[in-house]
């Protein structure tokens, strides 16, 4: 019976659980060598913005079809990958589980951490067949949780989903970037990732529902602070991302000040939370300015992303304007 756990492979919590996850799997690999804000930029993950309309605390994650969402991003660090999920109340989850077990396992044997949702996301790096467990990082505990093989995909949210990694091709650093700025254009631009459940909004259009729920006061206080410090985060991470490529077009100069203009208003946000217990929450008192705040935080990230629309018409987009000859969806 084989055991094998991957050692120097740490996953911490800082950014999205996503971006955590996939930085410390390719770290470890060698295939990644820039830092967490780079890479939460190159793969577009800084840019996703998503908001239950009651402002559950599940919005964060609920970006998408997590194998679609995830998989432009990292094709865009030239990185080949497989994934699979679904819904563990489907009759044939107990094969893809068992298969499942099997290629993350092989993924392991290869020196290979694969994502997993816990939920939300993070990492086995290890497996022990005798006891028939997988050791999975969370991010927040120094100490692994315990898998069962048995128990591999089921969870609170009845959702089940994993990512393993391959070989990787080398992607010009400018087009990586410009791949990205359109990675953010197509986020704020499409209003709903789930649909047709027209619960969760996206882009632009997370900004309004964010704005009409804390008007309404109808919203979950748990979920209403978690949004907002997650927000905080990934703004500023945009702000770093973009400071960091300054100069190489006027435009993208112009955008990073929208975000620097942000930033100023993120310090504003930071004021409206309190720490409780484990958490930070909404200060009740507060919720009509940090609504007046985001109004202005939509208007400054929708002058940015025109500006990475100007860059991107400079451009050819084969990804976008090459439509294969059985139209523009893909065979399944």
């Amino acid at each position: 019976m084989a055991e094998n756990i991957l050692d120097n492979l740490i996953m911490k919590r800082e950014s999205k659980s996503y971006v955590d996850s996939l930085h410390a799997i390719l770290t470890h690999t060698g295939q990644f060598q820039g830092s967490k804000i780079v890479l939460a930029g190159y793969t577009g993950m800084a840019f996703k913005l998503s908001v239950h309309r009651r402002l559950l605390p599940m919005s964060v994650t609920a970006y998408g079809q997590w194998g679609e969402a995830h998989r432009p991003g990292v094709d865009n660090l030239g990185i080949f990958t497989i994934w699979d999920g679904g819904r563990t109340r489907h009759s044939t989850f107990g094969y893809y589980q068992q298969d499942a077990v099997n290629w993350v396992r092989r993924s392991i044997d290869e020196g290979t951490g694969v994502i997993y949702w816990i939920p939300e996301f993070g990492v086995i790096h290890g497996y022990d067949d005798s006891d028939r467990i997988f050791y999975v990082q969370d991010g927040w505990s120094k100490e692994p949780q315990i898998l069962l093989y048995d128990n591999f995909g089921l969870n609170f949210t009845g959702f089940w989903y994993c990512q393993v990694f391959g070989d990787q091709v080398r992607i010009p650093e400018q087009q990586m970037l410009l791949e990205s700025l359109r990675l953010a254009i197509e986020d704020w631009d499409i209003p709903y990732r789930l649909l047709p459940d027209q619960n969760i909004a996206s882009g632009r259009k997370a900004y309004d529902v964010w704005v009409e729920a804390l008007r309404s006061g109808d919203f979950d206080e748990s979920g209403a602070g978690y949004i907002l410090e997650s927000f905080c985060h990934s703004r500023t991470e945009i702000r770093m991302y973009l400071q960091g490529v300054r100069g190489i077009w006027n435009e993208l100069d112009q955008a990073c000040a929208c975000y620097e203009q942000l930033g100023t208003l993120i310090d504003q946000m930071k004021g409206y939370m309190v720490q409780q217990e484990n958490r930070r929450v909404l200060r009740p008192d507060t919720t009509e300015d940090l609504a007046q705040v985001l109004v202005k935080a939509k208007a400054l990230e929708e002058q940015a992303i025109d500006y990475f629309r100007v860059i991107s018409r400079k451009y050819p987009d084969r990804k976008r304007s090459t439509i294969p000859r059985w139209g523009a969806h893909s065979a399944r």
